[in-house]
């Protein structure tokens, strides 16, 4: 941990995947492609996953799990999925494996064992969730179904990054059945509003909330919805989506009710997620050079207390006040930790505390015993003050509402600061080069453009925002006529 990370400013890649590794957030497995959480990553997942869970939950919605493996005729079922995704897949073939005779000691997949039919492990859950919801509905009184699943998917991925994009990642997939379009609309909206709350207010990123184009719909969907967050090198992440599916996944396996005329209806569905990637957008919009910079709301522990000492003597008189200082804190809700490890000096934890982000740092003293005061610093602005001993609850917990807020108004202004609206081509190019960020740009609306742009520059539409103002314009590209600007960038 001693070791120092590579600038942003001299490679922001190897920058971020030395901070995953050196922070202890994950590290590379075995397997290809997959990463192993570890305990202090896991930690700020599972932080994500209750306030998340709590959010679902006041929404109607309740927990359920279905199966990791899906029938390959269920999953081409809808055609538009199955294709969409039939590239990532990961299939099982066979069920047992036997001694090998010509190699002793050593397996081999057993050539008795095939399957009479390949399984599919799951890169998303709408095939054997519809399947099943089939079995759940018959009359408009058992909707709406408000289901959601935490869990595990593989989309085998070639090019893989830590958190970014890995074969196997961690993710909630909400899977709803409704009797009318709108209401089925009305719910794909509220669950990308969900998103935008969550992600604004407690990793503290600012998003746009948009719609994705058609070419970058999520395959099976009519709409879809997303959040779309800027990383400080200039380039946007898809931080969540949520999908109206229309009657398609309802008409591929056959769901039908008896509305309340008695007339036989196809369900209207949506499907919703975000996943671990929000690990990434979390390190790459706030993190510095000197590590992670975590969001109060989300560190594993908020403040970290290190006492210095000479002698047993002090050490366990400051260990009384840092008892003491926990206490406090822990009564109004803030984590903390008491770092009195004999294996590192003062200095050595200060490093591991500023690399891994622990938003405040105490450090306790025998001066600071004499004094009645301790030392506080900030991890955002590496800011130090000396605070008296009876005030500490009640700055920390200032504090740790300033920290929060600021890293968010940080955030804006830099996402802000790089929305730039370019007029033609030429200027679309040299943003893109020489700036990066959202380009906010007119587009005729054709795919063949939007493919064109791509091809050309390797920037994408993100989203058209959904507070997009309709203008009179041209197009940057076709020069042919344009409703409206949408945000162009490239992406992770």
């Amino acid at each position: 941990m001693s070791k120092k990370l590579t600038s942003r400013a001299e490679d922001y890649s190897k920058w971020y995947n030395e901070l995953v590794v050196k922070a202890d957030l994950a590290e590379n497995s075995a397997v290809r492609g997959c990463m192993v959480i570890k305990p202090y990553g896991y930690a700020i997942w599972e932080k994500m996953q209750a306030e998340l869970d709590r959010m679902f939950k006041e929404t109607g919605h309740q927990n359920a799990y279905f199966p990791l493996f899906v029938p390959k005729s269920l999953f081409e079922a809808e055609e538009k999925n199955a294709e969409g995704f039939a590239k990532e897949c990961a299939v099982v073939t066979h069920y047992r494996l036997q001694n090998d005779p010509d190699k002793p000691g050593k397996l081999r997949v057993d050539p008795e064992a095939r399957l009479e039919e390949e399984l599919v492990v799951r890169p998303t859950s709408e095939a054997i969730i519809w399947n099943t919801y089939r079995n759940w509905i018959q009359s408009y009184r058992d909707l709406p179904i408000l289901v959601n699943q935490w869990a595990n998917v593989v989309r085998w991925e070639m090019r893989t990054r830590l958190f970014l994009r890995t074969a196997e990642f961690l993710w909630q997939e909400g899977h709803t059945a409704h009797a009318t379009k709108q209401e089925a609309i009305e719910e794909t909206q509220q669950m990308n509003n969900v998103y935008a709350n969550f992600v604004e207010n407690f990793m503290a990123i600012p998003v746009v909330q948009g719609v994705k184009t058609e070419s970058e719909r999520f395959a099976g969907a009519d709409e879809t919805y997303c959040i779309e967050a800027l990383m400080q090198d200039g380039k946007a992440l898809q931080a969540g989506t949520s999908h109206f599916l229309g009657q398609n996944f309802a008409k591929a396996f056959d769901v039908k009710f008896a509305n309340k005329e008695g007339k036989q209806d196809y369900v209207w569905a949506t499907s919703w997620g975000v996943s671990t990637r929000l690990m990434g957008a979390l390190i790459m919009t706030h993190s510095d050079d000197s590590g992670l910079v975590l969001p109060p709301n989300l560190a594993p522990y908020q403040v970290v207390i290190v006492p210095i000492y000479k002698n047993e003597e002090q050490f366990e008189a400051i260990s009384k006040v840092a008892e003491d200082i926990m206490g406090d804190l822990r009564d109004r809700n803030i984590s903390v930790k008491f770092d009195k490890r004999d294996t590192l000096r003062p200095g050595a934890k200060f490093a591991q505390h500023e690399l891994q982000g622990v938003p405040l740092r105490i450090a306790i003293g025998p001066k600071d015993l004499e004094n009645e005061t301790v030392e506080v610093a900030r991890r955002d602005t590496f800011t130090k003050e000396t605070v008296i001993l009876d005030r500490i609850t009640v700055v920390v917990e200032d504090l740790l509402e300033e920290i929060q807020e600021s890293l968010f108004n940080k955030a804006l202004d830099f996402r802000n600061s790089h929305i730039t609206e370019v007029e033609n081509f030429d200027e679309f190019k040299d943003v893109l080069e020489n700036k990066g960020g959202f380009i906010s740009a007119h587009w005729d609306g054709t795919n063949e453009t939007e493919e064109k742009i791509k091809e050309l520059t390797k920037a994408t539409i993100r989203c058209i925002p959904l507070e997009m103002k309709e203008e009179e314009g041209v197009c940057v590209y076709s020069g042919e006529p344009s409703k409206g600007r949408v945000l162009f960038a490239k992406a992770y």
